[in-house]
């Protein structure tokens, strides 16, 4: 499994060049079994991520362009009358794939929006009275535009919290920019990466996350910065107990990349302002990693 872990991340690296830690939280996502943000500027890599790793990992890919007229069904899909057998046919929308980026999620309304609160907490869909289950292992990306606001809907925090980590790829580097110019004039491209893992591996590799060792004392420290957040003079709303599982999980996933049993301090650390800052509302205009940064140096290291 540790080589299937090493060949899925080579594989990353070879269509995104120099997002090592971004590919790396990606990963903690996926093995965590939650899904990811990507909060960042068009055309620095976000739907090339998402179709590299479906690729990758020899699953079925969606892409869900968001639009202000998308409607709830358009994602989900919906029954339709088949005039020949006489019966409705139900016609599965493209949340039934094994990784689903929703693309500019922010531009769909909070009506659509809500149609993935259902699939992305419980793996199913229920349309007309019907659950279905998807495809699994499911993985949500979803990407927004933190700059433009016009003809864009905020996420709910419903929504929000959803999402295991929040994440930016930010511009490449100089050096990073050129090697992209540079595997393009030697044609690399996503359709020449081959699956290095099966599905069921990634189950597997799922289940071994979950079995990594959280110690007392660890879970004790999540709490405390959990529970910081829902008492700080400088938020207005804090994170949810699902936050706080979700911190768990992926420092969970996080010590098994690192080919740890175990989880640490650092990776509650590191992992904290991914996986709170989205979740919580700062007051007064306040950057929530300034906050969380804040918590985490008033905190108590155990």
């Amino acid at each position: 499994m540790r080589e299937r872990i090493e060949q899925l991340t080579q594989n990353l690296g070879r269509t995104i060049v120099g997002k090592a830690e971004a590919i790396r939280l990606v990963l903690v996502a996926l093995l965590g079994g939650g899904h990811a943000l990507l909060e960042d500027v068009p055309g620095v890599g976000k739907t090339l991520l998402a179709k590299s790793l479906a690729r990758s990992i020899d699953g079925r890919f969606q892409r869900l362009q968001c639009t202000p007229d998308l409607l709830p069904t358009d994602i989900t899909g919906t029954n339709i009358w088949n005039p020949k057998s006489g019966e409705f046919e139900f016609m599965a929308g493209p949340v039934f794939a094994n990784v689903l980026l929703a693309d500019e999620i922010n531009r769909a309304t909070p009506r659509t929006q809500s149609a993935l609160l259902e699939v992305m907490e419980e793996q199913q869909v229920t349309v007309d009275g019907v659950s279905r289950k998807v495809p699994l292992p499911f993985f949500v990306i979803a990407t927004q535009n933190p700059i433009e606001y016009h003809g864009t809907f905020p996420l709910p925090e419903a929504q929000m919290d959803r999402f295991s980590l929040s994440l930016t790829l930010g511009y490449p580097s100089e050096v990073e920019e050129l090697q992209m110019l540079q595997r393009l004039q030697d044609g690399v491209n996503v359709s020449d990466l081959q699956p290095c893992i099966t599905l069921a591996e990634l189950q597997e590799l799922r289940k071994l996350c979950a079995a990594v060792k959280v110690e007392k004392s660890l879970q004790q420290y999540i709490l405390d910065i959990v529970r910081a957040t829902r008492q700080d003079e400088e938020i207005t709303l804090g994170v949810s107990p699902r936050g706080t599982i979700a911190l768990q999980k992926a420092a969970q996933a996080l010590a098994f990349l690192d080919d740890r049993n175990y989880a640490i301090p650092d990776d509650i650390k590191f992992l904290a302002p991914h996986v709170l800052c989205h979740r919580l509302i700062p007051a007064g205009g306040r950057k929530a990693k300034t906050v969380v940064e804040r918590l985490l140096r008033s905190i108590s290291i155990p």
